[in-house]
């Protein structure tokens, strides 16, 4: 493991979400002496005046992006001017303001939601601009390519050192349940467990269940993005995933199983399923920086649903 974060100042907006805290632990585990997390409550990092001010306190060397208004269809639909609004200012903002300090790295996160609709799988990093993204979710996905735009022309006329990875669907312990605006597997293992623990004889889900989608271990997306923090240098965008895919449908038959629910899973074709497929191409990241995703899919799935099962206990 390098030395690469030891004597570095690294800012880590979203520091104290989902992936912000694996990015954190890895971070530590790295010898990072100084990891500086701009709190919400400080810094409001849609305004300018705060990113400014966060800026002017922490004096970061390297700035890892990672806040973002996020959610599943359902928080998308109902925000999609929320999600655009702020997703961009965030990070167009950030992005300059780490430019006019002369900033040593930014590394800028963005989405598999940026891909157009029909991507061909496995998504190409060179397919990104081939058409416009999934409807539900097409405000966030271009807020967050805008970034991907800015870092290139950053780099073409200031020389400024910034990089644009992007994750597949996140998933782990420390995920967000909450059913306003959790994503896929944390809502279908609520619903399950929750029916579980109620004698509840069904379950109600989204669309048809034939979408496909590519899933990564939080952890291991934390270890890729800091892996490409270290070790790349371009603004040509980078998926961080598996390059594994399966149906939604699939996805809640394993969950019920691994939750012990026996009852129905009714399917609610009125509401749509989302964009048809999500499968990256993975080479990348392995040839430049040399990452792999470790964590089994079913065995990040039990620690998950293990995770939420003792925090219903605890009450935590």
């Amino acid at each position: 493991m390098s030395d690469y974060f030891k004597n570095r100042r690294v800012v880590v907006t979203g520091g104290a979400g989902f992936l912000g805290s694996y990015v954190i632990e890895a971070l530590r585990e790295r010898g990072c002496k100084n990891i500086l997390v701009p709190q919400i409550q400080d810094y409001n990092l849609v305004n300018l005046d705060d990113i400014i001010r966060m800026y002017e306190d922490m004096k970061p060397d390297i700035v890892i992006h990672l806040a973002a208004v996020v959610g599943g269809i359902g928080a998308n639909r109902a925000h999609p001017g929320q999600f655009f609004y702020e997703n961009l200012m965030m990070g167009v903002q950030l992005i300059e303001q780490a430019r006019i300090r002369n900033i040593e790295k930014f590394v800028a996160i963005g989405t598999v939601c940026a891909y157009p609709k029909f991507t061909p799988v496995p998504f190409k990093e060179e397919d990104i601009w081939n058409g416009y993204p999934e409807e539900t979710n097409a405000p966030y996905g271009l807020a967050k390519k805008m970034l991907l735009v800015q870092s290139q022309a950053y780099r073409d006329e200031y020389g400024f050192n910034s990089i644009f990875l992007v994750p597949v669907n996140l998933y782990g312990p420390r995920d967000n349940f909450d059913p306003q605006s959790s994503h896929v597997i944390p809502a279908l293992i609520k619903k399950c467990v929750d029916a579980v623990q109620n004698g509840k004889g069904y379950i109600d889900c989204w669309g048809t269940g034939s979408a496909s989608r590519e899933f990564i271990y939080a952890q291991d997306a934390a270890e890729g993005i800091l892996l490409a923090t270290e070790h790349y240098n371009s603004s040509e965008p980078v998926n961080i995933g598996t390059g594994f895919e399966i149906t939604i449908k699939h996805l809640a038959e394993k969950i019920a199983d691994i939750t012990d629910f026996r009852g129905q899973i009714c399917w609610d074709n009125a509401n749509p399923d989302g964009q048809p497929k999500r499968c990256l191409d993975v080479s990348k990241a392995q040839k430049l920086f040399g990452f792999k995703a470790k964590t089994d899919f079913a065995k990040g799935l039990k620690e998950t649903i293990e995770w939420y099962k003792h925090k219903c206990k605890t009450g935590g």
